[in-house]
């Protein structure tokens, strides 16, 4: 068998006109346009197995994606001082490689990761989303309590059953670590939450959006969030936010590249990740 070589790519792309990463047959997808445009340049099949860190909704934007896939070694030795710029070339504007480095074959984009951080952006000005961000920000028709959001917010900070969060998958689990969750406010003038967990469900992230604004606009009391964690199915009391408010900023690994193996070991352990 060929001696292959795994490269960890980091890939930024506006969500906008995606129906998601997942590759379909009948819909334009992150992954899909990426093995096309990598199938263009180096063969049909040469580049194998893309992996991705969180497999983003449709509409959902990403600033600090991480996918890895493998090539044969020749193949990289050949193309390596000219494979992102020939990328760069034939892949449309709303997706950019802009990165591409070799890595240990225990590298997994996905399992080795240490966590996953969104931002969410959110005007509550009268006049709404500015022309330039209508894409990435959504516009909030009621007046917006930085306070009462970052109240809320803290009550679902931990490790908790999120199942009122979460669109429940067969044989995998809603008990996830939110190590960060905050609200800030921008000069100018932009809502913007931080939410960090080792991992996310499906929805996870736009579901506790959608309950942070309604208590953030004075509908619902602040508490009110956290309270929904003691349940075990989803709730339809639960709006989710719109897809095109939510961007993944960064992906996290161990420090040392020994610690790869350990850490997707132990994510396989404890779950299997479904990221949206």
């Amino acid at each position: 068998m060929d001696e292959r070589t795994r490269l960890r790519l980091d890939v930024s792309y506006d969500g906008t006109d995606f129906s998601g990463w997942a590759a379909q047959p009948t819909r334009r997808t992150v992954a899909g346009v990426i093995v096309q445009t990598l199938d263009l340049v180096l063969g049909a099949g040469t580049a194998a197995g893309l992996t991705v860190a969180g497999r983003t909704d449709a509409g959902v934007h990403a600033s600090g994606q991480v996918c890895h896939v493998d090539l044969p070694a020749a193949v990289w030795r050949e193309h390596e001082g000219r494979l992102l710029r020939r990328l760069a070339r034939l892949l449309p504007t709303d997706v950019r490689i802009r990165a591409m480095a070799e890595v240990p074959a225990d590298f997994d984009a996905r399992f080795s990761a240490t966590f996953r951080r969104y931002e969410y952006r959110v005007t509550d000005a009268p006049w709404g989303a500015e022309p330039l961000r209508r894409r990435d920000t959504l516009a909030w028709s009621k007046a917006l309590d930085l306070d009462a959001l970052n109240a809320a917010a803290a009550g679902l900070v931990g490790e908790h059953d999120f199942a009122a969060y979460c669109r429940r998958k067969e044989n995998a689990t809603t008990l996830r670590e939110v190590t960060r969750l905050d609200w800030r406010r921008d000069p100018d003038g932009i809502l913007v939450a931080t939410v960090q967990a080792d991992a996310f469900c499906q929805a996870m992230v736009r579901s506790l959006v959608g309950a942070m604004l309604v208590a953030g606009d004075g509908r619902r009391p602040v508490d009110w969030p956290g309270s929904l964690l003691s349940r075990r199915e989803r709730s339809s009391e639960v709006t989710v936010a719109p897809a095109h408010g939510l961007t993944l900023v960064a992906v996290g690994y161990p420090g040392d590249p020994a610690g790869y193996a350990r850490r997707a070991e132990l994510t396989r352990r404890l779950r299997v990740p479904v990221e949206g």
